[in-house]
């Protein structure tokens, strides 16, 4: 490496090899020759600095398959002959995935897919690295060698630093036939089948969503003015973050705040601040550092098989793009455009913070590409009270900023750009679902009981104070799931004794006499507490979690006990404990719960008028256990959703496989029922706290099938009541019964038609 004049060679340090790397790319870029010439330099300069006996570049095509654009150490008569399918190999799995490739023997990989005309049979080791631009794939840069090894971390940095070079290179059109262009019109009506996210409709125009800054200056010339320039943006990033969770609407506590609260907590990570710092010390710009940050930490998350990171990750996406944003001198887009006052906003995917950048009085729906009832986006969504959907795919290559569409979020519909005869209809729907919420509110002070006098009890769910005046506006009678451990989340600590029991205390007194059903902490899978040291696990759905941590670490059950027995003092106390799997556990858990009874009444402390202990019901081996946990409970409740998940091994929250299994079929409701007689049997109470609960067709099959009490979200208490005035409960117990004992496949299109036919309300 060359010397400034004045420099002593022995006290210099070396050139960083990323920045070397990068400053000959540039310079390669910025010679007058083909774009093929180019790619032809790029592998053969990449190879040499990478100390790799072979470099190539793929690029993504229109049909989604990988060809060989270039490569040094291959067969050179391999290029533009060689495809791989998508998804086809190790070097389509990095395409596919997204994230880098690191194999120390790959021809032994299952996922190799051996090409002869390359002639790679002598290479073992591989590395393989997406070429990305604005997050979309442009195709995949590998490099390769002879002995088995495995690439360091610095190596995969400094080929992912080099994609970002590679990535500028082909969308600036030099290289010939790369990009794919939509062949779908964008003028006609389309409708697009969605999962609806957050209840409602909307009418309006589409707004694209901002997409992200992309980062062309790489190299800096003044690293330190750099660092001044980063520093000031991150001031300013926790500046907006703190603003925002000073929204008049998300300010007040509930599910969206503990989402916002860790969203603000992930920002801060001082590891991430860091890592961001010493790229700029390497002598990349402020936005080449926080586009590498963002790059390595998103593939580290991507090799997480747990729903937690996914959600992380969005944050993550989120993060970046503001940072950026703000480095660049921009506000977003929903501060620099002039909304119209029917916004339906599009994106391909988005985090918490972003939606709150727009103006909630201009905004009417929300249409997200990716994205699932369970993110956070849709949790915010809900508490804004938009109407949204997701998994809407490529809606974006079929719309344009303007286009007319509607957002049918109880259908799982988008109508693009519809006639105005389906404005017009959907018109008078909108106007009609306005008048159906007035109906509700009158039918709040009135029973739920069906047509033949049975008495249904309607509970909801609930997890903060701020939910508890859901317990009135709702016309409840009662709390039938809390969530404790919801305070815990939103706690940067451990909540301390007097804390716990202050809060409650203050959720009895708020539920004014009504029974509150407290969960005991539910935490591990994807419910993290930060000051809680938990191992990394393969499957945390199915790992440490719940009850196993209680009795794991009994000093926390048994603080939690502590605090809410004297929050109860005089009144009744219902305790419930989670992801039950054998009664073992519920000894075990009961045991630790009455020896702090022992203690409180040692203590004189005025103790609970009566203490109820419970199991929820969401595994499914405890269902063969009923005879030996029913005698030792006072209560139980079906946890619905985690019991299907389990039932059906599929992930609710993952897309591809949610929608497999229907909460209607045969082997669930039989599943459900065997537990409902079996509690008649015992004379032990039963109730369903899920979201199937909160869905009228759904609450309907749960009440043929033996169920007097259900828990749900505030929201849904209305519909679900009013389909209860209609229902003749006995009839369509005797046709579940026939039903259940001779049909296979889902109940759900019976229950339809004999809804229809016995004219029950189910909208």
């Amino acid at each position: 490496m060359q010397t400034r004049r004045g420099d002593d060679p022995r006290t210099t340090p070396p050139e960083p090899a990323l920045r070397v790397i990068m400053r000959r790319l540039r310079e390669i870029m910025a010679e007058p020759d083909s774009g093929q010439a180019r790619l032809d330099k790029i592998v053969r300069q990449i190879a040499g600095l990478m100390v790799a006996e072979v470099c190539s570049i793929y690029i993504k095509r229109q049909d989604g398959s990988l060809e060989l654009f270039a490569t040094e150490g291959l067969n050179p008569e391999a290029v533009h002959n060689t495809r791989l399918k998508r998804g086809e190999g190790l070097v389509g799995r990095c395409a596919e995935l997204g994230v880098p490739v690191n194999e120390p023997d790959a021809q032994n990989h299952p996922a190799f897919s051996y090409r002869p005309e390359t002639g790679e049979e002598i290479y073992h080791s591989l590395l393989a690295v997406p070429i990305q631009r604005g997050g979309i794939l442009l195709g995949v840069l590998v490099v390769q060698n002879r002995t088995p090894r495995v690439y360091t971390e610095e190596d995969v940095e400094v080929l992912q630093a080099t994609t970002m070079i590679v990535a500028e290179h082909l969308v600036s059109g030099a290289v010939a036939g790369i990009g794919v262009e939509s062949d779908i019109s964008r003028s006609l009506s389309a409708v697009i089948k969605a999962e609806p996210i957050s209840d409602g409709i909307a009418l309006g125009h589409i707004v694209l969503h901002e997409p992200r800054v992309v980062v062309t200056e790489l190299l800096s010339e003044n690293p330190d003015l750099e660092l001044e320039r980063l520093e000031a943006a991150l001031d300013k990033l926790g500046q907006t973050l703190d603003e925002m969770l000073r929204h008049e609407t998300l300010s007040k506590a509930g599910a969206h705040k503990d989402v916002l609260e860790a969203y603000r907590m992930f920002a801060a990570d001082k590891g991430w601040m860091q890592r961001i710092r010493d790229g700029v010390k390497e002598g990349l710009t402020a936005e080449a550092a926080v586009e590498r940050v963002h790059n390595l930490t998103r593939a580290r998350m991507l090799r997480q098989n747990d729903p937690f990171w996914r959600e992380r990750l969005r944050d993550l996406d989120d993060l970046s793009d503001r940072l950026l944003r703000i480095l660049a001198g921009r506000t977003s887009a929903a501060k620099d455009a002039a909304l119209p006052n029917d916004t339906i906003l599009l994106a391909r995917t988005m985090g918490p913070a972003e939606l709150l950048d727009y103006d909630r009085q201009k905004l009417r729906g929300l249409i997200i590409e990716d994205g699932s009832g369970q993110s956070h986006v849709a949790i915010v969504a809900r508490a804004l009270g938009i109407a949204a959907v997701a998994q809407a795919g490529s809606v974006i290559e079929r719309v344009a900023t303007g286009d007319a569409a509607i957002v049918d979020a109880t259908a799982g519909e988008i109508h693009l750009r519809p006639s105005a005869e389906v404005i017009a209809a959907y018109s008078d729907k909108v106007r009609f679902l306005a008048r159906r919420q007035r109906r509700y509110e009158a039918l709040r002070e009135r029973p739920a009981a069906t047509k033949d006098g049975a008495r249904i009890e309607l509970n909801i769910n609930a997890g903060l104070l701020a939910d508890l005046p859901h317990l009135t506006e709702s016309g409840a009678d009662g709390i039938g799931l809390f969530r404790t451990e919801l305070q815990f989340m939103i706690s940067n600590t451990l909540p301390r004794l007097e804390q716990q029991t202050r809060i409650y205390r203050q959720i009895l007194d708020g539920a004014v006499g009504k029974r509150v059903v407290f969960r005991t902490l539910d935490i591990g899978s994807d419910k993290a507490l930060p000051y809680l040291r938990h191992p990394s696990e393969d499957n945390p759905a199915l790992g440490w979690r719940a009850i196993r941590i209680a009795l794991d670490r009994p000093a926390l059950l048994r603080m939690q006990t502590r605090a809410l027995l004297a929050a109860a003092a005089d009144r009744e106390l219902s305790l419930m404990i989670p992801m039950v799997t054998s009664a073992t556990e519920i000894a075990s858990a009961k045991r630790l719960i009455h020896r702090e009874l022992t203690i409180q009444r040692r203590r004189a402390q005025t103790p609970p008028s009566r203490l109820r202990i419970g199991a929820m019901i969401e595994v499914p081996s405890i269902i063969y256990e009923l005879d030996a946990l029913l005698p030792m409970v006072d209560f139980v409740s079906v946890g619905s959703n985690d019991l299907l998940q389990f039932l059906f091994a599929a992930d609710r929250t993952n897309p591809r496989v949610a929608h497999r299994y229907d909460s209607l079929s045969v082997s669930a409701l039989r599943a459900m029922k065997a537990v409902v007689d079996a509690c008649a049997r015992y004379g032990v109470p039963v109730t369903l706290c899920g979201e199937m609960a909160g869905r009228p067709l759904e609450a309907m099959a749960l009440i043929a099938i033996g169920f007097r009490s259900l828990s749900m979200a505030p929201a849904s208490i209305g519909p679900v009541k009013t389909m209860i005035l209609s229902l003749h409960a006995g009839r369509l117990q005797k046709q579940v019964t026939e039903w259940l004992a001779s049909a296979t496949g889902s109940l759900r299109e019976h229950l339809r038609r004999f809804a229809e036919s016995e004219g029950v309300e189910l909208s």
